[in-house]
């Protein structure tokens, strides 16, 4: 047999296989429809295991593998037909549709809102470009700022969650899972790090340097070539500038912006400290209630996986066939599980979508943990 009698003959067990896998889906919604009127769940682990034991026993030797793999992705892909079917939507759907009925057209320009540091934070800057006359309220920590916002002292909160060059705001991520809240808008802000001290000082008097630990990770190189300066992490590179402001010895400084500078009555001792002049910082704006505003294409989503082979694999497969991008993915250890991860995922989609909505219904219906951060855009 030659190739072209080969593909042939594959052409016609692909049609066959396509016949089959259509016949079978029809008997599915069959399956649905009965599960659904004797409020049966859609999962049974005890038939898919012996559908498995069934099909691997019967499969050629050095298949069986690969069997089981084909039927596990069938199995998701009933699920998902059902779930479609049986839900309609779900509980995330009628969220998502209730915030798209109630969230007005225009994105506030004024608000009271929760910002993590004091004046002169990089979050103030990230909370006055989202907003144009924000009412600001400062915290000293990151909880600060959830807590503010779950309690309903403020409407929103600005959170930095990760930078071009250092990586992911780990803390953040962390509290993510301890406070109930959405995101309604991201905002990319540039970072320019510069070393602040008193009037009169130089970069070799020097001994100590204060500043926010992202900052001294996004300025390592610089540090590197000062090893016997002492460096302090503190919570803010605000708050950096004000205690180099108040060192009356005038050997301490601070890596921070240049505005904190005029805020705080420093010089600046040097504008070539961080690591690359193409330096972002992206914040995300968080409300208590969802609101998804005209134009959102961003979609954020927190879940767990099974602890089983091939689960974050199939995850993804269910991603890529509904043609969603993942534009970040970020996953947690869970604290009292070994080797267990909490998994964060940024997609580029829209909540218009029926595609999307049941993806996330999917998700929603088979997962043991599964959290819709929000729908939103950029900026």
């Amino acid at each position: 047999m030659d190739i072209a009698q080969s593909r042939k003959r594959i052409d016609e067990i692909d049609d066959e296989i396509t016949r089959l896998f259509n016949e079978r889906m029809q008997t599915v919604v069959e399956v649905a429809k009965y599960k659904q009127e004797n409020g049966l769940p859609v999962l049974n682990s005890a038939r898919e295991r012996e559908i498995l034991s069934r099909v691997c026993n019967a499969s050629e030797d050095g298949t069986e593998l690969y069997t089981k793999l084909l039927f596990t992705t069938l199995f998701d892909v009933s699920k998902s037909y059902q779930t479609k079917i049986l839900h309609k939507g779900g509980t995330l759907g009628d969220l998502i549709s209730n915030s798209l009925k109630n969230t007005p057209d225009l994105f506030p320009a004024k608000a009271v809102v929760a910002c993590q540091g004091i004046e002169g934070a990089y979050s103030q800057m990230a909370c006055e470009k989202v907003f144009s006359l924000p009412s600001i309220m400062y915290f000293n920590r990151f909880d600060g700022v959830f807590g503010a916002v779950e309690k309903g002292l403020c409407r929103y909160g600005i959170l930095p969650i990760e930078n071009s060059s250092y990586g992911s705001v780990g803390e953040v991520y962390d509290l993510m899972k301890k406070y109930n809240f959405y995101i309604v808008r991201s905002v990319k802000l540039r970072v320019n790090h510069t070393l602040l001290g008193k009037h009169g000082a130089d970069v070799n008097s020097i001994k100590e340097i204060f500043s926010h630990e992202q900052a001294i990770g996004q300025c390592s190189e610089f540090l590197k070539k000062h090893p016997f300066v002492k460096v302090t992490v503190v919570e803010n590179t605000a708050v950096a500038a004000r205690m180099a402001a108040a060192d009356e010895t005038g050997k301490s400084a601070a890596i921070s912006s240049k505005s904190c500078a005029g805020l705080y009555g420093l010089s600046v001792l040097s504008d070539e400290v961080q690591n690359s002049d193409n330096n972002y910082t992206r914040f995300i704006c968080i409300s208590k209630e969802p609101e998804i505003y005209p134009g959102a294409s961003r979609i954020s989503l927190m879940l767990t996986c099974p602890h089983s082979p091939g689960s974050l694999y199939r995850l993804l497969s269910k991603f890529s066939a509904a043609g969603l991008n993942i534009s970040k993915l970020e996953s947690r250890p869970i604290p009292g599980k070994d080797f267990e991860f909490m998994f964060y995922f940024d997609l580029d989609a829209s909540v218009y979508s029926d595609d999307t909505l049941a993806v996330l219904s999917d998700l929603e219906e088979n997962l043991e943990y599964f959290n819709y951060l929000g729908s939103y855009t950029e900026v």
